[in-house]
């Protein structure tokens, strides 16, 4: 289930997927919605990431919250 609680603190362990402005460290959760969803290319990048922020748990949303931010162009 997409946006579901996310099992890892921290940076260790997390996949990695890239987006238009860098990496996005995902707990297994998520990057298996990623997968499921079919968000992710062959070399791992996404690009619609709106559809990608839609499955990020409240975690690894938190853990990337500067680049989510930098790409929603928020100015926090």
């Amino acid at each position: 289930m997409p946006g579901t609680r996310c099992p890892m603190t921290g940076s260790h362990g997390r996949k990695t997927v890239s987006v238009m402005r860098g990496i996005m460290m995902l707990c297994d959760v998520c990057y298996q919605d990623v997968l499921d969803e079919q968000l992710a290319d062959n070399r791992n990048y996404v690009e619609n990431y709106e559809a990608l922020f839609d499955v990020l748990c409240p975690g690894c949303e938190d853990i990337n919250r500067p680049l989510v931010d930098d790409m929603l162009g928020s100015s926090e």
